[in-house]
């Protein structure tokens, strides 16, 4: 009875994260930490991952070497969608795998096609939810590019991913960069590199280094305290 009574308690008196605001065209009306959170693109954006431009446009190739992993890394990609970044970063960690996560049943079952179709051996598709990615623990880098900003449970999915790093472990996320108005995205889908590094150091993580090498993207490296 006390145990319980004590969640129960823990739970009504846990701060209120979020705020509401009218929806703008491309937010959801839900605020965290003074930002509006970014409407999610749904399956239907697919192609758009997918796009022959992509390379040219944002240099992913460039940003998975600025990763630096190593051969045994267990990494994370949260809202992994078709797997463009997956598939490639599994190549670079043959000793270890990529747990690709996403929110969205169809882009799960476009993972496992792929999987199947092409005999990947180590990524392993997991289905989350918009407050936990049901990560296991022991993860060594979790990757998250342009999606963070729509996540519309941002402090328990980052608890969550905080709770699967290991000590010491990295969590990389990539956002467009909002302080550039050459940047033409749509403003709540672009974040200002204080604004991310207000939000992680929320949930405890450290900031470590933000390069701004790529085309239109920060490129933010954040670590779990050993």
């Amino acid at each position: 009875m006390f145990v319980a009574a004590s969640a129960a308690w823990a739970q009504t008196t846990r701060p209120a994260f979020y705020s509401t605001t009218r929806p703008s065209p491309d937010g959801i009306g839900k605020v965290y930490m003074g930002r509006e959170i970014a409407r999610v693109m749904s399956h239907e954006g697919a192609d758009w991952l997918e796009r022959p431009g992509r390379e040219q446009e944002e240099a992913p190739a460039k940003a998975i070497a600025m990763i630096e992993l190593k051969p045994t890394d267990i990494v994370a990609d949260i809202g992994a969608g078709t797997g463009y970044f997956s598939f490639r970063i599994a190549k670079l960690v043959p000793k270890g795998k990529v747990l690709a996560e996403d929110i969205d049943p169809q882009m799960i079952d476009d993972l496992r096609k792929t999987i199947r179709d092409d005999r990947v051996a180590n990524v392993e598709p997991i289905l989350g939810t918009t407050s936990d990615p049901h990560l296991p623990p022991g993860v060594d880098v979790v990757l998250m590019v342009d999606a963070y900003h729509e996540f519309d449970h941002p402090r328990e999915m980052m608890e969550a991913i905080v709770r699967a790093l290991r000590p010491g472990g990295r969590v990389i996320d990539l956002e467009y960069r909002a302080e550039d108005p050459q940047v033409l995205i749509k403003p709540h889908h672009k974040m200002t590199e204080a604004q991310v590094k207000l939000e992680m150091a929320a949930v405890g993580l450290v900031h470590l280094k933000t390069l701004d090498t790529l085309p239109q993207q920060h490129f933010l490296v954040f670590q779990k305290p050993k």
